[in-house]
């Protein structure tokens, strides 16, 4: 029976990378030079920081622009409110997002429902797992994933006839 799985993972290694590559172009360009801007992850957060608002917005752009660029989707970023810090600077901590939680999964069980394709859908953890007798409805299916726009990026692994 064809089976995929439906998952959003991050690659870290390639994320880290990102991150190196960024701050190795910040160290270089001109509008940041004598900066104490920094950007650190540790496990599922990222903390920026930088002098004001408006380096710490280009600080952003210049990490999404490296990480698309390590292709790392840059919706995994979930950018929260900056706060002040310590000598003058600005602070500000964004979570990554991975897996796909329960209220994302049953929207799209529910959107997949609607084509009514004889295949199942089942939640586990933080995939789902689709099984079908017909290797085109599953190829449906993922079609159908695609177009929904649920803000994470998704894979589609162990594709099995």
């Amino acid at each position: 029976m064809p089976s995929f799985d439906v998952v959003s993972r991050i690659n870290y290694q390639e994320f880290d990378n990102a991150i190196a590559n960024c701050l190795r172009e910040i160290g270089t360009r001109y509008d940041f030079k004598g900066l104490n801007i920094s950007i650190e992850r540790k496990d599922k957060t990222i903390t920026t920081l930088a002098p004001d608002n408006l380096k710490l917005k280009q600080v952003n752009e210049l990490l999404q622009t490296h990480l698309v660029r390590r292709k790392v989707d840059p919706r995994v970023i979930k950018i929260k409110n900056s706060e002040n810090a310590t000598g003058g600077t600005i602070r500000q901590i964004s979570e990554l997002k991975e897996g796909i939680d329960q209220e994302t999964a049953k929207k799209i069980i529910a959107q997949v429902k609607t084509l009514k394709l004889k295949i199942q859908i089942k939640i586990q953890g933080e995939e789902l797992r689709a099984d079908g007798k017909k290797r085109d409805d599953l190829q449906e299916a993922i079609s159908a994933i695609r177009a929904i726009d649920i803000g994470l990026p998704m894979e589609f692994i162990n594709f099995r006839d």
